[in-house]
């Protein structure tokens, strides 16, 4: 993520500086050091200037990305004269009904951990590539690992675009050949998503002894939104909000219009969270199930 600063070439010019890096690069850049565990609960940041220096990028833009963690309960003591602290404990968000609409990054992680208490978990998603499915079950993974959860039985049913539509989105600006270069870098980040998540969770069968079954299944079409449905009383639900983009694909750079599915604003609504919350959750559990067993069809993640 650091970028490289300008150089000067052989024959005395200046090589063209790449774009500089924006606080929202360097904040999900922090995010995933703190949802990885590179960075702990309670351990104090780098300085400002530190950052500053590994990014490559002024004072001003750490700072920026600094609040918008602090903002998402991630980092707590932010200010211009000591080093932010990673929040001590990183699942004290509210949830259920008063719990406020946040990042899919915050909120989904402390969501599924939850899920993982209980002996007999059920996970529905569906969504463009499992990006951000695949990042939030690593919390749960590491409480599995250090004895914190014990399930006895996890059933995890995925639905995806199929490979073979023309996707709505992400889709080069101004059309383009269908199976060109963006269509086989969203197939490849799908086909790659979906192996880390099937893996990680069957690997629990051998190294836990907890029954685990993970089931993939293809739409005819491109969700405008993104679900998830835990253990058959939660149902978050997020917009993608296109944007358009330049993003570098074999050499190339090429616009496209396309949804960061990461930072999509998740809405929580509990079973029993009141009548509508009740009615929501049990409509998309319908809606799911309608789509798992009629039009969609067998996904393969290779190819």
């Amino acid at each position: 993520m650091v970028v490289e600063r300008e150089h000067a070439s052989v024959n005395g010019r200046k090589r063209p500086q790449r774009p500089q890096t924006t606080h929202r690069e360097v904040a999900d850049e922090l995010r995933a050091r703190i949802r990885s565990g590179r960075l702990r609960p309670g351990q104090r940041m780098p300085t400002q200037a530190q950052l500053a220096d590994e990014f490559g990028v002024e004072r001003g833009v750490v700072r920026q990305a600094l609040r918008v963690l602090q903002s998402e309960r991630l980092l707590t003591n932010v200010s211009k004269g000591s080093p932010a602290t990673v929040a001590p404990d990183l699942h004290g968000a509210p949830t259920g009904p008063p719990a406020p609409p946040m990042p899919t990054t915050v909120a989904l992680a402390p969501r599924i951990a939850a899920a993982f208490a209980a002996p007999h978990v059920e996970i529905d998603a569906l969504c463009l590539t499992s990006v951000s499915l695949t990042l939030a079950l690593g919390e749960s993974l590491r409480q599995i690992h250090a004895g914190r959860l014990k399930p006895a039985k996890v059933d995890v049913r995925v639905l995806l675009p199929s490979r073979d539509i023309d996707l709505a989105f992400p889709v080069p600006v101004g059309g383009g050949r269908a199976g060109g270069p963006v269509h086989e870098r969203w197939l490849a980040m799908r086909n790659a998503q979906g192996q880390v998540l099937q893996h990680n969770l069957l690997s629990l069968r051998a190294t836990h002894g907890i029954d685990v079954r993970v089931s993939f299944r293809a739409l005819p079409f491109t969700p405008p939104v993104k679900l998830y449905l835990l253990n058959g009383e939660e149902a978050l639900f997020a917009y993608y909000t296109l944007s358009r983009r330049e993003q570098e694909i074999g050499h190339e750079q090429l616009e496209m219009y396309d949804a960061e599915g990461v930072r999509s604003t998740l809405f929580a609504f509990d079973q029993r969270g009141g009548l509508r919350d009740g009615v929501f959750v049990k409509q998309s559990r319908l809606w799911f199930d309608a789509l798992w067993g009629t039009i969609s069809s067998e996904l393969t993640l290779t190819g």
